[in-house]
């Protein structure tokens, strides 16, 4: 398959991309003959938009035919190949979410004040919004699990790191990372130290919440760890609100989630300083806590300055990667897993400030490992040429958008069980 006419955020010119057996063989100037294998005709996303995906059945397909009688974009390159032209939108890495809970995404965010650390939050919603709580647990876990694999889908997240037990995921949809010891902190998790220094622990890297508070126990915590960490074992930190920079080198990264740190405390870890000294990852975190649009948080995080538009793209590609030891994902290089998100920018937005403009609705196709799991209905009847089984996906929301899987049966049976769920208007409308 080629992808043609693809813009990188930031970058200049035209890049075409060639796809076969789930990697990408090459990366190459727009036109330049290059790579190999099946392909599909011209797709043409802005005209099937303005007409509100109409004449998907028929009219895509007659415009490939027309496009290749006349020698446009969808014909033949080099003789080769055909290409599924993109007319230059924007081309990315599948973005790594490096911190959520799978099973919470169906809470609405719960706060009742600002708090000085998670200490204060679990125990004060639990008492005060018991009712809330009560109503999402009756959806079953399988199901509550499907949601949060749907919700990171929906943002352009081909690989999430869960956190916490682990949990039964579709493994044909995004890829759920949990190849890990989840600890939940040393506040919470009363075994916290013997978990971490097990002489059998395998050679993972241990993830827990760290540094999630304004309080001086917060840092405390943080302290805590390092010194009980006997055999130094790696560990990827979450939060960090309180922690210091001579703290920061005794972790492998730190995952750094602004928008549930805003909404737990009104404040955000010290990044700007911090980035010196430990790799800084990007997560959304739960629904319990944040916006369920990554994109917003992802603003949000940019609105800090506390990294450059390179850095904090960074935080949601190569350095999760390099962290989480995917060495196999996170960047658009021959070689590389075909994890890719291909966006119509909005009108007027340039550069850098086209990437960080976009939101779920905004995305044309989500890939992995080569396999479409989302795409706009303008691009459907390309997808189809280039061997798309058309049956595996299902139209949501308005009908421009079509999702692997039986996203609109996952949603009907959820709420057999809650009533009262409200699910973003992309997959509802």
């Amino acid at each position: 398959m080629r992808l043609n006419d693809l813009r990188m955020p930031g970058g200049q010119g035209l890049t075409d991309l060639v796809i076969a057996k789930e990697k990408i063989v090459a990366v190459l100037p727009h036109g330049e003959p290059g790579g190999g294998g099946r392909g599909g005709g011209g797709g043409r996303v802005d005209r099937e938009r303005e007409r509100g995906g109409r004449g998907r059945e028929g009219g895509e397909r007659g415009r490939a035919d027309r496009e290749r009688e006349r020698g446009g974009r969808g014909r033949e390159r080099g003789g080769s190949e055909k290409g599924i032209s993109c007319e230059g939108a924007l081309v990315f890495a599948g973005l790594i979410n490096s911190h959520d809970h799978l099973d919470f995404n169906l809470f609405p965010p719960l706060a009742n004040r600002v708090y000085a650390s998670y200490r204060e939050w679990g125990p004060d919603i639990q008492a005060n919004r018991s009712e809330v709580i009560r109503e999402v647990m009756k959806v079953p876990l399988k199901l509550r699990v499907a949601w949060g694999v749907y919700k990171n889908l929906l943002n352009g997240f081909t690989t999430v790191v869960n956190h916490g037990a682990l949990l039964p995921v579709d493994d044909t949809l995004i890829d759920v990372f949990q190849r890990c010891h989840c600890l939940h902190s040393v506040g919470f998790d009363k075994y916290w130290k013997w978990k971490l220094n097990r002489p059998l622990a395998r050679r993972r890297p241990f993830v827990l919440h760290v540094g999630e508070g304004t309080d001086a126990a917060a840092s405390e915590e943080i302290g805590r760890l390092i010194r009980g960490n006997f055999f130094r074992r790696p560990v990827i930190g979450v939060h960090g609100v309180a922690m210091q920079g001579e703290q920061a080198s005794a972790f492998r990264a730190l995952v750094w989630c602004p928008a549930s740190n805003y909404f737990l405390l009104n404040r955000t870890a010290p990044v700007a300083s911090l980035k010196t000294s430990v790799p800084i990852l990007f997560g959304t975190d739960s629904t319990l806590t944040g916006s369920w649009n990554a994109w917003q948080q992802i603003r949000q995080a940019r609105r800090e300055q506390a990294l450059t538009d390179g850095e904090l793209l960074a935080t949601l590609t190569t350095a999760p990667a390099l962290a989480w030891g995917l060495r196999d994902r996170g960047q658009l290089v021959p070689g590389k897993l075909a994890d890719l998100v291909i966006a119509r920018p909005k009108p007027r937005l340039r550069g850098m400030d086209a990437f960080f403009g976009l939101d779920p609705e905004d995305l044309l196709l989500v890939m992995r490992a080569g396999r479409p799991l989302l795409f706009d209905a303008g691009l459907r009847e390309a997808l189809i040429e280039a061997g798309l089984n058309a049956e595996e996906y299902r139209a949501v929301g308005s009908g421009r958008i079509f999702v692997r899987g039986n996203l609109p049966g996952l949603l009907q049976a959820i709420r057999s069980f809650y009533p009262g769920v409200e699910f973003p208007a992309a997959v509802t409308a």
